[in-house]
């Protein structure tokens, strides 16, 4: 497809994994749609990395976990950029807590971010990659979503949630030239693991956390056409803790 008929958005886009893959877009072509809920500053670094390096890019606002958010960012990202032909729902949160303990309220706050959000944002991609008879749908899980995590209940059922609407939403739309699939992270050096790598990365095989960068590889052979039958895999990036 053209240059200029096209671009990507990435969710949770201002830093670590988010701000990873919108660079790796822009330098595989994609212009990027860089979405943020607060972290304006961060946005702004990611759009000027991206265009120091030569691509294009633009950082929208907007609380993805607000049901109305979903067409207000994809007509933003579409004014700007171009129809959006590659979505990666990436913006995430965690409330932890056992589950005996977890209240309702940190329950579903979870999961409207990470699942639900993800659900709307994908719906809504759906009309314009349909119409072109293509798209690149990468939703980032995580390995905790495979395995389960004490303490993260919400979090491993929003991450296997996620895993299961990818697989269903492949098999929907294979024939259209639309493919969905799932990159799970394990141990990556984020704001997020700061105070868990010590402890955790002595049960990793690769004895060390991995990169947002390598995160981002995968995401971008994904939404590459080099990766165009692949459709509802779970790309594991977790130096071997899983196998």
């Amino acid at each position: 497809m053209a240059d200029g008929e096209r671009c990507a958005l990435v969710t949770g886009a201002s830093r670590g994994i988010g701000a990873a893959i919108a660079s790796r877009l822009a330098a595989d072509g994609w212009p990027v749609a860089v979405n943020f809920r607060d972290g304006e500053e961060g946005a702004a670094a990611t759009v000027a990395a991206v265009e120091a390096a030569g691509g294009r890019a633009c950082a929208i606002q907007a609380d993805v976990a607000r049901p109305e958010s979903a067409d207000a960012l994809f007509a933003a990202a579409e004014a700007r950029l171009g129809p959006v032909l590659a979505l990666v729902n990436n913006a995430g949160v965690s409330q932890d807590n056992l589950c005996a303990a977890m209240s309702d309220e940190e329950f579903t706050a979870v999961l409207d971010v990470n699942l639900t959000a993800a659900f709307r944002l994908t719906r809504r991609a759906l009309r314009g990659m349909l119409r072109a008879r293509f798209g690149r749908i990468v939703n980032v899980g995580s390995i905790v979503g495979l395995r389960g995590n004490p303490g993260q209940v919400n979090y491993a059922a929003s991450k296997a949630g996620l895993t299961a609407m990818t697989r269903t939403v492949a098999g929907e739309v294979a024939r259209r030239g639309i493919t969905a699939n799932v990159v799970a992270p394990g141990l990556i050096e984020t704001a997020m693991t700061a105070e868990l790598q010590a402890d955790l990365v002595r049960s990793v095989p690769a004895r060390r956390a991995g990169s947002p960068d390598e995160v981002a590889a995968c995401v971008g052979f994904l939404a590459s056409d080099a990766a165009s039958y692949v459709n509802g895999a779970t790309l594991v990036v977790d130096g071997g803790l899983t196998a």
